[in-house]
């Protein structure tokens, strides 16, 4: 988390671009040379890079992110009305993915080389290579546009943030461009990993004692490649979240994916800061997570740890 606060914040500040344009508008260009130096100097933005590293650390460590330049108050509270939005479209869109991929994975398996394998192979392909931000805007086109059956865009309707149905229907449509874009990704790396089980020597084996292959399938292969499920599931954190900042940003959506975006577009610093380390810290977390229920689900890799650390 250090490493990538420091990378962030001397990317961000070496990048091109004058944070003042943000803070003050249109009002820049009418600045004087002295205006814009005072100006800078009022943000703290006229020190080396270092100095301004370590006031913000020692800040961020009192819990102060700094202001924000394009909202004109902390960050924080910019950030906090924000981050429920982007956990609940986040969270549902991982369960539905991981679901759907272990069921089509499932089905796959079963049906290798069928027609029914080669379609889904087939759509899932086209599904993840066609580019997210067409998807949703020619949704938009159909479902909001010429149909009226589903809102373009934001989290509800005015004065209906408590009302669920209103907040599922502005969901479906960025959620269907979530899961279109990473279903297929993952139920072909699962769909491989339970076909390589498929044809190890004990299946061989418990064919040989006449259990079906669906049985086979569900009893052991499936288990047995749990561990590797949930690895899987870990791993994709950064990628489900970066399907999220894409959805929010086509879709209008009032999250901290679409805030990300600003916060680079407007050089922002206090409030890319702030999303970065919310995104890295969640990404660890799921890192730790996995590895307990990976140990919890295989105690195998908890001997080989402690084999390695002998070693």
């Amino acid at each position: 988390m250090f490493i990538l606060s420091v990378l962030v914040f001397v990317f961000a500040r070496i990048a091109p671009g004058d944070p003042l344009q943000s803070f003050y508008g249109d009002a820049v260009e009418s600045m004087t040379t002295e205006e814009l130096d005072a100006a800078r100097a009022r943000l703290g933005l006229d020190a080396p890079i270092y100095v301004q590293y370590i006031k913000w650390l020692v800040n961020a460590c009192r819990g102060d992110f700094g202001l924000s330049l394009k909202y004109k108050q902390p960050v924080l509270a910019v950030v906090s009305p924000l981050i429920g939005n982007t956990l609940l479209l986040g969270g549902i869109a991982y369960i539905l993915v991981f679901a759907l991929a272990v069921l089509l994975a499932i089905a796959c398996a079963l049906h290798e080389d069928s027609l029914l394998d080669k379609f889904l192979c087939k759509l899932g392909t086209v599904l993840y290579y066609t580019p997210a931000f067409w998807l949703g805007v020619v949704l938009v086109l159909i479902f909001a546009v010429n149909l009226h059956v589903l809102p373009s865009s934001g989290a509800y309707d005015v004065g209906k943030q408590n009302d669920v149905i209103n907040r599922l229907r502005h969901m479906v449509l960025p959620l269907f461009v979530m899961i279109a874009s990473h279903l297929w990704y993952y139920a072909y790396m699962i769909r491989n990993k339970l076909l390589d089980e498929i044809r190890r020597d004990y299946v061989v084996l418990a064919k040989a004692k006449g259990l079906s292959k669906r049985r086979i399938l569900y009893k052991h292969c499936l288990r047995n490649v749990a561990p590797t499920i949930v690895s899987i599931m870990a791993i994709s954190i950064p990628h489900v979240l970066s399907g999220t900042y894409i959805a929010e940003s086509v879709f209008s959506y009032p999250g901290i994916g679409n805030l990300s975006v600003e916060s680079a577009k407007y050089h922002d610093y206090n409030l890319l800061m702030l999303l970065v380390l919310i995104t890295g810290t969640l990404v660890v977390l799921s890192s730790i997570i996995a590895q307990f229920i990976n140990e919890a689900i295989d105690p195998r890799m908890k001997e080989l740890e402690v084999q390695q650390c002998e070693q």
